[in-house]
């Protein structure tokens, strides 16, 4: 019996990891010291002892959100705070979470060009991350090197911080927002990276919070994945996501990350249990959105 050969393509094996877990979301990593479980917290001040916790704090997370989600997003910023040590935690974090099966995006939001960007890149390939989140505003200087060596990337599109509406929604002489024309760049430079799945190892970050502007970003970018933040405690919702899906219910994979890390607890369970329940209602919802678009073009 033949079988089919295994995805190589970063989105591909995105594709892959998210039908496997049963919905279109990921797990933003997002440590924070002070949030951190009562007997993960450092008992002195040093960075050692910081990047310890958070690193043990992360690893409690993938294992608690393994067979839930599919991938998680890895915030730099949480980890390199900390010095040396934070840059060991984050390489840590990052094994563990390809040693568990996660696709990794690793969120830093890099921008340079030349050499630097190729330093940058190199970075996040010896993490062993699959997808790096990148600024566009270098243009493709910025976000080519990102794509070799078998790499995605999300360039930040439209974002889901209120202060982004004064550059991103402001109108360009040709009637396109800035936010429409960085659309505009990403789908060009993304249709030399098709993989099997029909997208584009180049994808976009758009937010939860941005529907109205999702739905003319969608059309602009029809080969690209979208990473949507700013679902939960943000204030995005199911409804709101489902503007960045196409019409078949495929294209954007949902993050989640405060509400998932530091849910509410019943009285005497476990942070473990009690964020493996709120991946599991987060899971659900999106699930419920997007099961309606599959069927309809199914």
């Amino acid at each position: 019996m033949s079988t089919s050969p295994a995805a190589t393509h970063p989105t591909d094996l995105l594709l892959d990891a998210l039908k496997r877990a049963g919905s279109p979301v990921c797990v933003g990593l997002d440590p924070v010291l002070e949030r951190l479980p009562e007997p993960l917290k450092p008992q002195d001040a040093t960075n050692a002892s910081a990047a310890y916790a958070i690193a043990a704090f992360s690893c409690a997370v993938l294992h608690a959100v393994r067979g839930t989600v599919g991938a998680v997003k890895v915030q730099s910023a949480c980890y390199e705070r900390f010095g040396a040590e934070g840059a060991a935690a984050l390489d840590c974090v990052c094994r563990e979470a390809r040693e568990l099966g996660f696709v990794v995006i690793f969120d830093a939001k890099r921008a340079d060009i030349g050499v630097s960007t190729e330093h940058y890149a190199a970075a996040s390939r010896a993490l062993d991350a699959q997808f790096t989140t990148c600024s566009p505003y270098l243009g493709a200087d910025g976000i080519e090197p990102f794509l070799a060596h078998g790499q995605g990337a999300f360039a930040l599109v439209r974002t889901s911080n209120l202060s982004g509406d004064l550059l991103q929604s402001l109108a360009l002489a040709d009637g396109r927002t800035v936010a429409e024309a960085v659309a505009d760049l990403v789908a060009a430079l993304g249709a030399k990276h098709i993989g099997a799945s029909g997208f584009s190892s180049l994808g976009a970050v758009v937010g939860a919070t941005k529907r109205d502007d999702a739905v003319k970003l969608r059309a602009r970018m029809p080969h690209a994945i979208f990473l949507v933040p700013g679902y939960g405690t943000q204030g995005g919702t199911a409804d709101d996501v489902r503007a960045c899906f196409r019409e078949d219910g495929r294209g954007a994979v949902v993050n989640a990350s405060r509400s998932i890390l530091y849910p509410r607890r019943a009285g005497g369970q476990s942070f473990e249990d009690a964020i493996r329940e709120a991946a599991c209602t987060f899971r659900d919802e999106v699930a419920a959105v997007v099961r309606p678009l599959e069927t309809a073009c199914g």
